[in-house]
């Protein structure tokens, strides 16, 4: 990490998990760069009712509201001058989390977020790059991130400094005990279970992800890894674990009794059990690797939100250039529906040069530079399914995918840009599923969200047309703004009449969305 811009600064991180309510105070300073003063957990297990009946209890409300509470007095005696509460699985697959966030809003004056899976588990990497200072070159040779969670399991697989897939499965502690909640059973018995419930998913992801990759190191995050081994190194929590220490590990942690359980790692009885299938699954995922080691570098999800904070204020900079992992999940994406061509690397050259040149008159910003750049890589991906419907069947698959550091919005002004791509344009019919809310979003409505997918949509149009006969023809043409023209300038001297046609059958629509005309010329020979 970078040198601190800027003095001493006081932050507040709140995490509203599955399990149990956090919070973190953080100093972010030239000094310390960002230094945990406290910590405090309270164990709530809103999961439970989200998973088992779909929606939070009225009872766990206001258990909510009243820890919230004590958070927000212990933000104000540090006199912290800046917080983020985040909402996860929970919070995200209850039916009434609207009226929950805004009794939290009304009661406690706290305003929490409700992310992505995605943005969750982006946020961890970015934790992690701020603790290593070699963050790149510890990721550099068959790594996998994996946080076993309380809702689920996520694995992210690094190769060569970059990510090259993440998956989220549902092997969460406390939704696999929920699901083993009405059977009466020992423990070796219940082990057993857990196993064969690791085993049936975990090779599955085998078959699709690692047929032809190997992980050599897991770096294990969240909450759960943290405390099962936090007592390990002499009372201390032990970093680094090779393979053969696990497995005593683990054949020693299922021959204590419960009460052994919870003396030997300090927590209650119901915490002590989800330890138990999140050891089963982290050995389960060593076995089907083989993986040599594992780190705990103690990371938790304030953390993550934390650095987060830092770097969007610009208090902190990172090594790890992160766009290129969204870039290269997406690049992956695109080679799993073998929809990588010289036409589509062409295209996004094109995209990218128009939006550069465009700056002045399309009010965009980097992060939309980045989506519409995402929508070019993948925006074939339906084919693989269906040529002829093609737009709707890669809508569906970008909504049906998670695309690591994107939200679930951007990911559906993704997914109706590659859909308005090739299908007529109609401002009130865009669909859009999430809720906006404008602080964590940055759109005040629908309607603002519509209009940069038509931006968007009409800047891949033209750059599409471009190399309609998929020939690469205009390769290396100039692009200009000039007395309200678009000016693309080319010096190829061949017959290009498919794509002047093309591009003249998309200039409507990218000059009724920027005031521009898209012209293309072709330099003469002399």
């Amino acid at each position: 990490m970078g040198g601190i811009l800027v003095a001493s600064h006081v932050f507040a991180a709140i995490d509203v998990g599955s399990f149990e309510l956090e919070l973190g105070i953080y100093e972010i300073s030239g000094k310390n760069k960002i230094r945990n003063l406290d910590h405090v957990r309270h164990v709530m297990a809103l999961g439970r009712d989200t998973y088992h009946r779909g929606k939070i209890s009225y009872e766990q409300v206001e258990e909510l509201c009243e820890v919230l509470g004590d958070f927000s007095r212990i933000m104000k005696s540090y006199k912290a001058a800046d917080y983020r509460a985040y909402g996860t699985s929970a919070m995200r697959e209850a039916r009434n989390s609207q009226i929950v966030l805004d009794q939290v809003r009304v009661r406690t004056g706290i305003e929490i977020q409700i992310i992505s899976n995605s943005e969750q588990r982006f946020l961890n990497y970015k934790a992690i790059a701020a603790l290593d200072e070699d963050f790149d070159k510890n990721i550099r040779q068959g790594t996998a991130i994996v946080d076993v969670g309380f809702g689920s399991m996520q694995i992210s697989l690094f190769d060569e400094k970059l990510l090259i897939s993440t998956e989220n499965l549902p092997l969460g502690a406390l939704r696999i005990l929920g699901a083993l909640s009405d059977v009466n059973t020992t423990v070796d018995r219940t082990r057993e279970l857990i196993d064969g419930m690791a085993e049936n998913e975990l090779s599955n992801y085998k078959k699709m992800y690692l047929a032809d990759r190997t992980v050599h190191h897991i770096i294990g995050i969240g909450e759960n890894i943290l405390y099962l081994f936090r007592h390990e190194d002499n009372g201390k929590p032990l970093e680094r674990v090779s393979r053969e220490r696990f497995n005593l590990f683990y054949d020693q942690l299922f021959r204590l009794s419960e009460d052994e359980r919870e003396e030997k790692f300090g927590v209650s009885a119901e915490y002590a059990a989800l330890l138990l299938p999140c050891a089963v699954i982290y050995k389960k995922f060593m076995e089907i690797t083989g993986a040599e080691s594992l780190w705990i570098p103690g990371i938790r999800f304030c953390d993550g939100i934390a650095a987060e904070y830092a770097a969007d204020h610009k208090l902190v900079k990172f090594k790890h250039d992160f766009n290129n992992d969204i870039i290269s999940t997406s690049r992956n994406m695109a080679r799993r529906y073998r929809c990588q061509s010289p036409h589509s690397e062409m295209v996004e050259v094109f995209v990218l040069q128009i939006f550069d040149t465009m700056k002045r008159y399309h009010g965009m910003g980097e992060r939309e530079r980045l989506l519409l750049q995402i929508a070019v890589i993948i925006h074939a991906c339906g084919k693989f399914i269906s040529v002829r419907n093609a737009n709707e069947c890669a809508y569906n698959i970008i909504m049906s995918t998670e695309i690591i550091g994107i939200s679930h919005l951007e990911r559906e002004i993704i997914a109706n840009v590659v859909r308005y791509n090739i299908r007529d344009f109609d401002y009130n019919k865009v669909h859009m599923e999430t809720e906006l809310d404008s602080v964590s979003s940055g759109f005040a409505s629908h309607r603002d969200v519509t209009i940069v997918i038509a931006k968007l949509t009409a800047i891949l149009r033209l750059a599409n047309s471009m190399d309609r006969g998929h020939k690469q023809k205009l390769k290396g043409c100039r692009m200009s703004v000039k007395d309200k023209n678009f000016v693309v300038t080319t010096d190829y001297h061949g017959d290009i009449t498919l794509e002047t046609v093309s591009f003249g059958q998309k200039a409507a629509f990218f000059e009724e969305i920027f005031g521009l005309r898209p012209i293309l010329r072709q330099k003469r020979s002399d």
